[in-house]
């Protein structure tokens, strides 16, 4: 286990997981604690907690789902990742083919969509999007923590057309600019 902060400063975030020993009994499979890291577009860090290969997901894949990878969805599958977003920073507009589920665990974020209708979640709200085109804003000055858990769908039908996907590692230059450097 690790006390070390995160990059947003918040507290490392405790992951346990359950499987099942040879008789079929429920165990506690593993447990850490671990920090949230920057993205390379800077305005937050992510933690990836857990992945599914597919959906329905399958119980019996002893893969530990934090070492798939995974882009900010995972095609075929699911993702849940805690997000800090930093303090006057935000996303880039983005749209996923995949419904997320965010829930704001601490602080509050404004979510803008196309033609600038916007709202502000706050601690203890959940978001439903429904591959819309956003982009999330901490308006405050403090981090805010959000528990997403996102599922591949389908791309929403806009009059028998599909709408593009652009996830943010694909709109995002600063991105490129980081698995270049990786790289090398």
């Amino acid at each position: 286990m690790t006390d070390n902060l995160s990059d947003s400063g918040l507290p490392p975030v405790q992951r346990v997981v359950t499987g099942h020993d040879r008789a079929g009994r429920a165990v506690f499979k593993s447990e850490d604690v671990s920090p949230t890291r920057m993205v390379p577009s800077g305005d937050a860090s992510f933690l990836l907690v857990w992945t599914t290969a597919s959906v329905p997901a399958d119980n019996n894949d002893e893969t530990d789902g934090r070492d798939r990878d995974a882009g900010v969805t995972l095609d075929g599958g699911s993702v849940i990742r805690i997000v800090d977003m930093l303090p006057g920073k935000q996303s880039p507009v983005h749209r996923t083919n995949s419904i997320d589920y965010g829930i704001v665990l601490s602080g509050e974020i404004e979510l803008d969509l196309d033609g600038g209708r916007r709202k502000t979640i706050r601690e203890g709200g959940v978001i439903v999007q429904r591959g819309t085109s956003h982009l999330w804003r901490n308006t405050t000055d403090k981090p805010c923590r959000i528990a997403f858990i996102l599922i591949e769908a389908p791309p929403y039908l806009h009059e028998g057309k599909a709408l593009d996907e652009a996830k943010p590692e694909d709109v995002d230059p600063s991105y490129h600019a980081a698995k270049r450097r990786n790289e090398r």
